[in-house]
């Protein structure tokens, strides 16, 4: 993958690598779906609301019932960047999708990267 990619996955509100590496959990407001990170095709989807607790999310397809650490995003934190387990994508999840970046570097087991970007605060009656 040369250019960045991008999962389309409306409301997201968590994601995770499970601990292999091979499957990337998403959370969002009508359910959860599984990806296969050697394609970025989704391989599994649950319509049930299933939200993070504590920051971790039960997988489901081929990752069912494993407990998987996730970052998380709320109306304080609009995006989340991560590293893939093995350093190889960079993703960066907002509400609407995941942009996916190939990059070198070692592991860091799916945890945010460098400091959350500056955000401008909403203007004053921006309803925001």
């Amino acid at each position: 993958m040369t250019n960045p990619k991008h999962l389309f996955v409306g409301g997201l509100v968590a994601m995770g690598f499970d601990p292999s590496g091979k499957f990337l959990l998403t959370v969002t407001h009508s359910g959860r779906g599984v990806f296969a990170t050697e394609t970025w095709e989704r391989v599994a989807r649950d319509p049930a609301l299933a939200y993070p607790e504590t920051g971790k999310a039960v997988g489901i397809g081929p990752i069912d019932g494993q407990v998987i650490d996730v970052q998380e995003r709320d109306e304080r934190r609009e995006q989340i960047v991560m590293q893939s387990p093995d350093g190889r994508f960079r993703l960066l999840g907002e509400s609407d999708g995941i942009t996916i970046s190939e990059q070198g570097g070692s592991p860091n087991r799916s945890q945010p990267v460098g400091p959350e970007p500056n955000r401008a605060p909403p203007a004053a009656g921006s309803g925001g």
